[in-house]
């Protein structure tokens, strides 16, 4: 469906240099709550981008686990409202089994980011092993950030709206989305990226944003190999990428970047730079 909200909208505002003031408009991002329901049951509030829902409805059922895969959500509506915009879903019959009696379980409010976790030990718990034989050149990393920066159309309009992508060797860009909200923009991906043909486990995934531990771990429940990011990770994702299986890039800025985990992924011409073993 089409929606009436604009991701972005023009504001006027007065600027200041050196004590001259002057009145003009700037484009800010706009920032929308996005209610997400299954089966007529309220479950998440998430501030949003009101840009590219389905993708992100999709993108988040996946990444929260309450699907497996698009083919478990029988239909999707997206209803807008004064305050907002609700999407809402209905699961098939074997996933809406389960979704009831985790409803039943979950201990705490749903927030942004680790979303509806039944313990501690959920927020550092390692997805399935990634497993792809994708090899990289540095150059090919460096020319993907690249690529990353000249394609976001909304953050050069607004400059505070994070985006994450998906390239691939040989290829370039297959994907990107963008939103006010990191862990929104990666849900938008994974679910772009399952509602086409592109198989994840192909190229990597690039971050605007710095890399936290709900970010690997939704890229290794999209089987991602690679996961690349502007700034630098935390100590924990950069465990849990281990335990996954996940290659981290971070740091990458102009033409040199950092890697972290798993470096045999990227390819050298000379001997290997054996990584210091990461803490557990």
């Amino acid at each position: 469906m089409t929606l009436h909200l604009n991701p972005v909208v023009r504001l006027p505002r007065m600027s200041v240099a050196q004590d001259v003031f002057a009145a003009g408009e700037r484009v800010v991002p706009e920032e929308t709550p996005i209610a997400f329901t299954y089966n007529g049951t309220a479950h998440a509030v998430m501030m949003a981008t009101p840009a590219d829902l389905e993708d992100f409805a999709v993108g988040f059922s996946l990444s929260e686990g309450i699907v497996r895969s698009p083919d478990d959500l029988v239909s999707m509506e997206i209803v807008e409202h004064d305050l907002g915009c609700e999407v809402r879903m209905w699961l098939s019959e074997a996933c809406g089994g389960s979704y009831k009696a985790r409803r039943r379980a979950l201990a705490g409010p749903v927030g942004c980011g680790l979303c509806g976790i039944e313990s501690l030990a959920e927020a550092a718990r390692n997805a399935d092993p990634v497993r792809s034989d994708v090899r990289l050149a540095p150059d090919a990393i460096v020319s993907a950030m690249a690529a990353l920066s000249e394609a976001q159309c909304l953050n050069r309009e607004a400059s505070a709206i994070h985006a994450a992508a998906f390239w691939r060797p040989g290829r370039g860009l297959d994907a990107l989305r963008e939103d006010v909200g990191r862990h929104n923009a990666l849900d938008k991906l994974a679910g772009a990226l399952a509602r086409s043909t592109v198989k994840a486990c192909d190229g990597i995934v690039l971050l605007t944003s710095r890399v936290s531990v709900e970010m690997v771990q939704k890229a290794a429940r999209m089987g991602v190999p690679v996961l690349a990011a502007i700034s630098a990770p935390t100590a924990l994702a950069v465990r849990v990428a281990q335990g996954c299986g996940i290659t981290l890039v971070a740091v990458a800025r102009g033409d040199s970047f950092e890697v972290f985990t798993h470096p045999h992924r990227i390819s050298r011409r000379d001997e290997k730079v054996a990584l210091p073993a990461v803490a557990g």
